[in-house]
């Protein structure tokens, strides 16, 4: 089976999607793959039923796991014995640590709000190894998601093993008895006290990418930095890849064998210290892989006489044993995108890259052939691709690789051999370190950079892995008269076949998003002819002391927005209608104006605009967009859609929710009404003067408090549906019971957003239905 273990990996891996993902869908795949393996690769019967067994196996392990996989705390459980298993986390004044909870044996994420500036200096000289803790705190249910295509944590942890958050009352390492440390445990109590170390003696900077590099935690990071690496598509240079283990294992073999050890030593030696590795370096699926093809081949080396292992096979391998022991690891982003890449690039390397000529060239090669291989997981995951990434590639991978790699580990050494490095070595890495970083800035801010086409359907998923698979096959040919026209064909629909689905899909949406307790609506119309966003959510950030400051603060805008609106493939504004100056309804508008092509701005014609609707105002002149005060009387046509302003005055002057943009609009065979936390008096006055107004679509006010929402109006107006943006536990008590019962009283069908999470009316041709995101 040489060089045929690639199959057996498959079949074990469409076992586990068997069981974990959707039986049917799989099975029909399985047969195919079997079909195609007796009919085209000429398998044997014997071999055909090999693949069966694995994958039947490993069908079997899946389903152990699935039925396994859940809690089995008592949810009113509120004292626990604690062992913790990871590094613990600070952020501003918050405390994150994973830790075992030793009589159910079951892992929990542990949360500490800290309550003083000593306190957390004190914890974070704090080992969490070696102890067992007692603790007093609430289980609670990690959030869901709650918009499409939104990251859904509580599914993300349960693929961990973890089903409870703990909100502790108490320093979780205030009780707590020591206990005989096991060799696990020793290492990572090695790797906590390294990464503090480095921390502690050198510049944030080089501490940073010293941490990445050496220890695999890229927590001290500047989160900034991070999604600058992530813009340009470098952002897997941070993590420990197969690369870097192979040049720390080859240094370490090269020095054992100067130093007179004999071949077979050294690599019993290596295979003893690949686990502690692993460990030191935090665990990551791409380490993971890494040691485990090192192991094999290591292996197969000592027994050369008796097993030949090539590199495919010794991935294959791997694979099988990484899925067996741990099947949810499947929906690991790092561990798909490490197999997938690491796959495609062994694979390519007899043919492809071999023809190169010049390290150069298999650089590029080797940059393409990784790009394009991702490029179905990079979409379905993060929506976009980075053109600029291979580029970028070409001049960090050798950056990173001998320049920062081995420099970090030098620094290091000198740090702990002399207990002080030299300030010229430290200068030198630093302004390197720096000047890379204001690159990587500028790299990431490029215009037209960026493909955004969204998360593709299953489709179109399916068309995008028939044409990468087609590309490699032309590749990997020779010269042929119409080679680089098929080259040419395949890339352009590479890059033109989601956009077009976009622009020819016939459906069209209103979607109130969840941001919590604030509001953002969007507007989708058919065929791409336009997009429109009232409102952006925001959150509202009290100013706070230094050390409770969070490096990266939740903002509603950036986080839940801007990646809904991506998910859709949606690059472009047309209107920004921003209803008034509360930062619950335009606070995230910075992040969208950053983010995406906006071309206007719509707001209130007040007399006194909010100090965030001048910064709004002040943004969007700085990038020549156009801000529009609208006021009453003013209108506008969308196609077949009409949209009216019924208030504020020109030049309002009064409160501020009074002054909220009132829209009535008719989009997809409906009549809505959008009226911001437009107020009771300002609902009466609209009727006064519009004495015949109907809606059929009523977005409640000031997230269904009493103060909006007036009898007189609900029953005016009679909607047959009313929607409510509201956060969950809000401590406003939102959304009032006395506007429940008056909606409930003219029999409107109520929406809420902290229930069913968003909302969405999709329509085509005049005639919609509403789908709710949860049940």
């Amino acid at each position: 089976m040489s060089g045929k273990y690639i199959y057996i990996a498959l079949g074990a891996f469409l076992g586990v999607l068997c069981s974990l993902v959707s039986i049917f869908s799989f099975l029909i795949v399985t047969c195919l793959f079997l079909l195609t393996l007796a009919k085209l690769k000429k398998f044997k019967q014997s071999q055909i039923v090999l693949i069966i067994l694995i994958g039947f196996i490993f069908y079997l392990k899946g389903e152990w796991v699935y039925v396994h996989n859940h809690s089995k705390l008592p949810p009113a459980k509120t004292n626990f014995y604690i062992e913790y298993i990871k590094d613990p986390i600070i952020d501003g004044n918050l405390l994150k640590v994973q830790g075992k909870e030793q009589l159910y044996n079951e892992k929990v994420l542990l949360r500490y709000q800290i309550n003083s500036e000593e306190e957390k200096q004190l914890l974070q000289s704090h080992s969490p190894y070696g102890c067992i803790c007692q603790i007093t705190g609430t289980l609670k249910k990690s959030a869901v998601a709650k918009n499409p295509n939104g990251f859904n944590y509580q599914r993300y942890l349960a693929t961990k093993g973890i089903f409870w958050i703990v909100d502790l009352q108490q320093n979780p390492f205030h009780h707590c008895k020591p206990i005989k440390s096991s060799p696990s445990a020793f290492v990572k109590q090695l790797r906590y006290t390294g990464i503090n170390y480095l921390e502690k003696n050198f510049p944030s900077e080089i501490a940073g990418l010293s941490a990445a590099l050496i220890f695999g935690d890229t927590n001290i990071l500047d989160p900034e930095l991070l999604s600058d690496y992530q813009r340009t598509g470098i952002v897997h240079l941070l993590a420990i890849s197969g690369l870097h283990v192979s040049l720390f294992i080859g240094m370490i073999f090269y020095i054992g064998l100067r130093c007179g050890l004999t071949r077979q030593f050294m690599t019993n030696f290596l295979l003893g210290l690949l686990p502690v590795y692993v460990l030191l370096t935090g665990s990551s699926p791409s380490v993971i892989r890494s040691a485990l093809m090192i192991a094999l081949i290591l292996i197969a080396e000592k027994w050369k006489h008796h097993l030949k292992l090539l590199t495919i096979d010794a991935l294959s391998l791997a694979f099988l044993l990484y899925i067996f022991g741990s099947p949810m690891i499947i929906f690991d982003n790092g561990f798909q995108l490490s197999f997938l890449v690491s796959f495609a690039i062994i694979l390519a390397a007899p043919k492809i890259l071999k023809r190169q000529q010049g390290n150069g060239a298999k650089m590029i090669a080797t940059s393409v052939t990784a790009q394009l291989s991702a490029m179905p997981l990079l979409l379905y995951h993060y929506f976009q691709l980075s053109f600029i990434g291979i580029a970028a590639n070409l001049l960090y991978i050798p950056l990173f690789s001998f320049v920062y790699l081995p420099a970090v580990y030098v620094l290091f050494m000198i740090q702990l051999l002399t207990g002080t490095t030299p300030g010229i070595l430290i200068f030198l890495v630093q302004k390197t370190i720096e000047l890379s970083n204001k690159l990587i800035q500028v790299l990431g801010n490029v215009p037209f950079t960026n493909f955004t086409p969204g998360r593709p359907p299953n489709l179109i998923t399916i068309l995008y892995i028939i044409l990468i698979v087609s590309s490699f096959y032309i590749w990997e040919r020779g010269a042929y008269p119409q080679k680089r026209v098929h080259v040419f064909i395949i890339m352009v629909m590479l890059l033109t076949i989601q956009p077009c689905w976009n622009w020819l899909n016939p459906s069209g949406e209103v979607t109130m998003i969840d941001v919590g307790q604030g509001d953002s609506i969007f507007i989708h119309f058919p065929h791409g002819r336009g997009d429109y966003l009232i409102d952006t959510g925001g959150s509202i950030n009290f100013v706070e002391e230094r050390w409770k400051e969070q490096a990266r603060p939740y903002e509603v805008g950036r986080d839940v927005v801007v990646p809904f609106l991506n998910a859709k493939g949606i690059t472009k504004i047309d209107k920004l209608i921003l209803t008034h100056g509360d930062m619950d309804h335009i606070g995230g508008a910075n992040s969208i104006l950053s983010e995406l092509k906006v071309k206007q701005i719509l707001m209130p014609s007040v007399t006194e605009p909010s100090e965030t609707e001048q910064l709004i105002t002040k943004e969007a002149a700085s990038q020549g967009i156009p801000v529009i005060k609208v006021s009453s009387g003013d209108n506008w046509q969308q196609g077949e859609n009409n949209f009216y302003i019924l208030s504020p005055k020109k030049n309002f002057t009064g409160e501020r929710n009074r002054g909220s943009i009132a829209i009535v609009a008719e989009i997809g065979g409906l009549s809505w009404f959008f009226g911001g936390d437009l107020d009771q008096e300002g609902e009466e006055a609209i009727i006064r003067q519009y004495p015949n107004l109907t809606i059929d679509v009523l977005k409640a006010g000031h997230h269904g408090s009493k103060t909006s929402s007036a009898v007189v109006f609900i029953n005016q107006i009679k909607p047959k549906a009313a929607l409510i943006s509201v956060g969950e536990h809000n401590r406003f008590g939102h959304p009032h019971q006395e506007v429940l019962d008056r909606l409930a009283a003219v029999k409107a069908k109520i929406y809420r957003t902290d229930q069913q999470g968003a909302i969405t009316y999709l329509f085509s041709r005049g005639n919609g239905t509403f789908l709710t995101y949860l049940p």
